[in-house]
């Protein structure tokens, strides 16, 4: 009988859930380089009103990364009652790490660029290399994380074991 496979998903919720933490507490609060609705003229966050409304829509981002570690716990206790613990800390980590730069990507392409409601830096007169270097910062998350990761897997370790056997 097989061995059931590790469970991914809630390496990767709880990645996305604590790089949106990371997001969120750094660039909105103690850098307050942007808030999620700062780009936009009709929320100024040079006016109290305007404030007011990247204030909430700040905590609704919050909320929604909050969610997903939630989700990612709760996936992370169902996968352990099915006996599907990730077989490491490379695996972990690396599903972590990819789950921060998925946040970082996906947000920055819809929230940068898309929909245009903040960047990087909305303090500066030309955001444009800032908001790249996160997207390039999210690519090299996915990329080193899942790498990490699937050095970690039961197939490549058994390979990496085989190997060395027949050194």
């Amino acid at each position: 009988m097989r061995a059931p496979t590790p469970a991914r998903a809630p390496g990767l919720l709880l990645g996305v859930g604590l790089g949106g933490f990371i997001d969120g507490i750094v660039l909105h609060q103690i850098l307050q380089w942007h808030h999620l609705l700062s780009a936009s003229r009709e929320h100024p966050v040079d006016t109290v009103a305007g404030l007011e409304v990247n204030t909430l829509a700040d905590g609704f981002f919050h909320l929604g990364t909050w969610v997903a570690v939630l989700a990612g716990l709760a996936l992370a206790l169902r996968a352990r009652r099915q006996d599907r613990l990730a077989p490491g800390w490379r695996f972990q980590i690396g599903l972590l790490l990819a789950g921060w730069g998925l946040f970082n990507v996906v947000e920055g392409v819809v929230d940068h660029h898309l929909l245009d409601l903040h960047h990087v830096r909305d303090d500066l007169g030309a955001p444009l290399s800032w908001d790249l270097g996160f997207l390039a910062l999210g690519g090299l998350l996915v990329l080193g994380g899942w790498l990490l990761h699937r050095s970690d897997e039961p197939g490549a370790r058994a390979a990496g074991r085989a190997a060395l056997a027949q050194r």
